[in-house]
């Protein structure tokens, strides 16, 4: 069958060739010598378990109507973005924000964000970095953000000189070197691979998730942010 009319030419293959290496000798990068969880032992109590976290599950827990609402306007190039099932919080997940802080997807509560967790070695993360640049750039604002988050272990040298050379401008920088983020969504059977998309929703509620790339830039992709944001 042809690849679809879209931004990633010949990319079937590529995702297919990623998914060979993931079941290979790839997995073992995924639980190399990283603690179970998003928490690691070095952090605040407050910022592993917050406040009020009980509340945020069964509130989230309320939420599949929202959420099959949303996964319903998800076709064409993002169809592959299934409603949450249950939706959950996401809220005491942790990560670095661009200032380079600990920060949690709780913290930035207040506005729908498309989290997308990439990496370098990753070819089709790579392939659909610009679209969603351009995807921030054009819908981003006070109630919505794509947050990609770099998942490449060591420090900032490959993702940044990659983000650089693709001209990747209005993405904020997040990062979460430990793989513990990566391996918390693993664990929650969100997280087949990379990139693995997550919609999140005003509250730090997951409303929808798909593992695998998407043409950000699409019409399809903005009529999607549009339902999910009420705009």
């Amino acid at each position: 069958m042809a690849d679809r009319k879209s931004g990633f030419p010949g990319l079937r293959p590529v995702l297919l060739a990623a998914v060979a290496g993931l079941a290979t000798g790839a997995v073992a990068v995924y639980v190399s010598g990283v603690p179970s969880g998003n928490n690691l032992p070095e952090e605040p109590a407050a910022l592993a378990r917050p406040a009020g976290a009980e509340a945020d599950i069964a509130q989230c827990a309320q939420k599949s109507d929202r959420a099959n609402t949303v996964a319903a306007a998800a076709k064409g190039e993002v169809a592959a973005m299934l409603a949450a099932n249950p939706p959950q919080s996401l809220a005491g997940l942790s990560l670095n924000d661009p200032s380079g802080a600990k920060t949690t997807f709780g913290a930035m509560s207040g506005k729908v964000l498309l989290v997308n967790l990439w990496a370098t070695w990753c070819a089709p993360c790579r392939a659909e970095m610009p679209a969603l640049d351009a995807l921030q750039k054009e819908m981003g604002s006070d109630g919505f953000e794509v947050v990609a988050v770099n998942v490449d272990t060591g420090d900032d040298t490959k993702p940044k000189k990659f983000l650089a050379e693709t001209g990747v401008s209005s993405l904020g920088y997040y990062r979460e070197n430990t793989l513990a983020l990566f391996n918390e969504l693993k664990k929650r059977g969100l997280a087949l691979g990379l990139p693995v998309t997550l919609l999140v929703d005003r509250d730090g509620c997951l409303i929808a998730n798909m593992n695998g790339p998407a043409e950000w830039a699409s019409e399809d992709a903005k009529a999607l942010v549009r339902t999910a944001t009420g705009s």
